[in-house]
Formats: C-alpha cells, sequence, structure tokens
C-alpha cells in the first residue's frame, strides 16, 4: 500500500510538471507573437518563479496537512496530562515529554544565551586580529557540525564524570548547548553590526566607558534583534532528536530533575513510539503522530513570538 501510494504521488508530480511546462511554452509562443520579445522573457519568467513555488510549497503543504490529520485523532486532554507509566496499548499521553521538552530547552537557553551573547558582544566590539579570526572560525565550523557528533561529544564529558552508561538532561542540555551556541551568536553578532557608529561615538564623546556604552546603548538598540534571534536559535533546537538519544534517552513516567536519570522529549518520545510501538501497533504511532503535531506547533508558535518581540521591541524615531 506504501509503494502504490508513493508512485501515485510520483505519478501526480510528473503530470503537474508537465502539465505546468506546457502551459509555460504556450504562454511564452502566445505572449511572444502578440506582445513582443521582450514582454514574452517578462511572462516567461514570472510563470517559471511563480511554478516553482507552487512546486515546493507541494511537499510542505502535504506534510503539514498528513501530520494535521494523523495527528488531530490523538489531540485532546489525555495526552497532555497522563504518561506512559503502566500504560499498554490504548491511552497514553506525552505529558512527561512535554515536561522534559520543556525542562531541557530550558536549560539550554540558560547555558547558551549567556556565551552566545557574550561572545557576539566581544567580536564586535571588542575582537581584533588573530584572536577574533580563531573565534570566527571556530563558530563556522560549529554551525555546520552534525547534530550527532553533539550528542556523542556530551555523552564522552558526561562519562569522564559519571562513568559508562549515563543518560541525564543535564547531558542533553550540554548537547544542544553545542548546536545552538554558534546559532545565538551569528544571529547577535549580525544584529550589533547594524548598530550605529554614530551612537557609540555620542556616547564615548560624553565621557562613557565602553562597557557601559555596550551596556546602556548597544544592547537597548539592538535589544529586538537579540530577542528573535535568540527565539529562532530556541526553535532551532527543541526538535533535535539525535543527541537526545544518545545522552537523555527515553523514559515512561515523568521525571523533571535533569540530574536524576533518565527524561523523556517530545522527538525521542515520537521515534521510539513510530519505531517500537508495541502490540498493538496503531494507539503508539497515533501517540507520535500527536507528538509531531505538537513539535510543529511549538516551533510554530516560537517563530510567531519570535515576529512579535521584532515588532514590539524595535526601536522607534520621534518625528
Amino acid at each position: 500500500m506504501a509503494a502504490l501510494d508513493l508512485v501515485t504521488s510520483m505519478n501526480v508530480a510528473l503530470y503537474a510538471l508537465g502539465t505546468v511546462a506546457l502551459g509555460t511554452a504556450l504562454l511564452y509562443g502566445f505572449s511572444r507573437s502578440v506582445e513582443g520579445p521582450r514582454s514574452a522573457k517578462d511572462r516567461l519568467v514570472t510563470c517559471v518563479v511563480c511554478s516553482a513555488f507552487a512546486l515546493a510549497m507541494v511537499p510542505l503543504v502535504s506534510l503539514a496537512w498528513e501530520v494535521v490529520r494523523r495527528g488531530a485523532e490523538r489531540l485532546d486532554g489525555q495526552f497532555f496530562t497522563w504518561s506512559l507509566l503502566g500504560v499498554v496499548g490504548e491511552g497514553g499521553g506525552a505529558y512527561h515529554a512535554i515536561m522534559g521538552t520543556l525542562v531541557i530547552t530550558l536549560l539550554t537557553t540558560a547555558i547558551s544565551v549567556p556565551i552566545g551573547l557574550m561572545t557576539a558582544i566581544y567580536l564586535v566590539e571588542y575582537g581584533r586580529g588573530r584572536l577574533k579570526r580563531a573565534i570566527t572560525f571556530l563558530v563556522d565550523v560549529m554551525t555546520g557540525i552534525p547534530s550527532i557528533v553533539a550528542g556523542l561529544f556530551a555523552y564522552a564529558l558526561f562519562v569522564v564524570f559519571f562513568g559508562p552508561g549515563v543518560r541525564m538532561g543535564l547531558a542533553g542540555a550540554v548537547a544542544l548547548s553545542v548546536l545552538m551556541i554558534p546559532v545565538v551568536v551569528r544571529s547577535a553578532e549580525e544584529v550589533l553590526k547594524l548598530v550605529p557608529n554614530e551612537l557609540r561615538e555620542a556616547a564615548y564623546a560624553l565621557g562613557v566607558p565602553k562597557w557601559r556604552t555596550v551596556v546602556k546603548v548597544v544592547i537597548p538598540t539592538a535589544i529586538a534583534g537579540l530577542g528573535t534571534g535568540v527565539t529562532l536559535a530556541i526553535a532551532r533546537v527543541i526538535g533535535e532528536t539525535a543527541p537526545l538519544l544518545v545522552t537523555v534517552g527515553i523514559a515512561n513516567a515523568t521525571n523533571v530533575d535533569p540530574l536524576d536519570g533518565r527524561m523523556a522529549t517530545l522527538p525521542v518520545y515520537a521515534y521510539y513510539q513510530l519505531t517500537q510501538p508495541g502490540v498493538p501497533p496503531e494507539f503508539a504511532i497515533d501517540r507520535a503522530w500527536t507528538a509531531a503535531l505538537v513539535l510543529i506547533v511549538l516551533v510554530m508558535g516560537l517563530n510567531l513570538v519570535a515576529r512579535l518581540i521584532s515588532r514590539l521591541f524595535a526601536p522607534t524615531t520621534g518625528r
């Protein structure tokens, strides 16, 4: 059945692509004969761009529709208030995974934001020479590392202190921080560069020390962009699965202590519900789809919060 659905989807996509290509060619020929070569080229490029956009939206809309359709079946009160402790088959929820995700994300934010912001401030306001270039290079390298490498790094670090087989929420927060810090540094650095130098020079002319200029002038001016960058960085790591598989594992009971053993998180919860559903499998698969839907809603909410922060805290100019 899955193979048949895949073949059907491919046939529909190829049919749509052929129809778009034929329509584009007919439109170009008609426009060239009626309006001239220049208008025909303009219409051709416009049609190609719009068609490419429509084709790119097809998998996105299909994915969103499938997640909403499948995930809405278990989107009830029990899903948000029950854990999987003692649940076999039907029932249960993801309360423990939601709480674990919130705890680990808060820890990750507490670790990453101060380090990322201070690094960005150093690069923009203080950094010079080889050290600045070295830090910039390392940030660029960290931006592109695979997420599983961050998980292995955190696991190896905690094995040194706690021994083999360690699983705890703090290790997951450290792994996610490795992924989040370069995102915060990059976004904060670009925002701080947008602050006009005239503001800094005006503060220096009044005898204000550099550190106070950064705290009282630069950061308040860039607060909207900094808040937006931090929020988007949180959205970037909240759905990571591979580092948490290695460092945190999974649990069926609620555990909100990041120093006390395994914790459940929404990405890992969805992964295990889909790959190890048990018997009968349909109930666990439904829970996996609902967990995926909740994750998408969380990421979408964080993006909306970022836009709201940017709108509310953007500096205003008087008349």
